[in-house]
């Protein structure tokens, strides 16, 4: 179950956290795995590390904010393998803060790569999986794409459009062989969660308080998300789409 042999997928933001996970998971499954991220120096880590293990991967640079390079990464992954099976569109940063401790830069930031991300790489892959009739799309949104967490206003107004443009995506394409769909994590203890937490006045409060919003009591791990982008790639989850996956330990159980 869950094999991935002869596939091929390409994860953005997989420098790191989760998307390094999701890239390992796949490579063990069989998938020849495109690792794209904006830094190249963790990027091309992350594939030594994968080859060496015996994984087929290949890094290529994208900053998926960017229109021109998401349309030129398609382009040049359609020319070498010929068609992409799996898009996963993980990219994604965040911020502490309210509306009023918000500016209007940060929030045009994450909305260009958490928004525009999954978006400008859906267009650029989706006209070549449509022709096939035949392809899987997979967002990371987030629980701040469900529930409201605070401090968080700009983070969980991008991740509710992911959310959104998940469904609208999933409803569109039904009919003509493409399955959208998007995971939604609680906290899971990444680079990007440890950064998140030197901007808070206690880091240490900070970190039990985040570990405590979960049921389970903890934060959840990269892995434990990646083997839901698993699940969601592979044929089982063939009759899923539409679907927001929580991965979140609980958190949204009582909401």
């Amino acid at each position: 179950m869950f094999d991935l042999s002869e596939k091929i997928a390409l994860i953005t933001g997989a420098a790191s956290g989760i998307g390094a996970a999701i890239a390992e998971t796949y490579c063990r499954a069989g998938a020849f795995v495109y690792v794209t991220d904006i830094d190249e120096d963790k990027g091309r880590k992350v594939v030594a590390s994968l080859t060496g293990a015996g994984g087929k991967c290949e890094f290529l640079r994208l900053d998926v904010s960017s229109r021109q390079e998401c349309e030129k990464v398609a382009a040049e992954v359609l020319q070498r393998s010929g068609r992409l099976d799996i898009l996963v569109n993980n990219a994604g940063i965040g911020a502490v803060g309210n509306i009023l401790a918000t500016t209007e830069v940060e929030l045009e930031r994450q909305w260009a790569v958490n928004v525009k991300g999954p978006f400008n790489m859906s267009r650029a892959f989706l006209p070549s999986m449509l022709a096939r009739k035949c392809g899987v799309i997979i967002n990371m949104a987030s629980i701040g794409g469900v529930v409201g967490v605070r401090d968080r206003v700009a983070y969980c107004m991008t991740k509710f459009a992911v959310v959104g443009l998940t469904k609208s995506m999933a409803l569109d394409h039904a009919h003509e062989g493409i399955r959208v769909n998007c995971i939604c994590p609680g906290r899971v203890y990444t680079d990007f969660v440890e950064q998140r937490l030197k901007e808070y006045p206690d880091p240490e409060r900070a970190f039990q308080e985040m570990s405590a919003t979960q049921a389970v009591g903890r934060m959840g791990k990269p892995k434990e998300i990646a083997a839901a982008a698993l699940y969601l790639a592979s044929d089982e989850a063939e009759f899923v789409t539409g679907t927001t996956l929580m991965t979140d330990g609980g958190w949204s159980a009582g909401k």
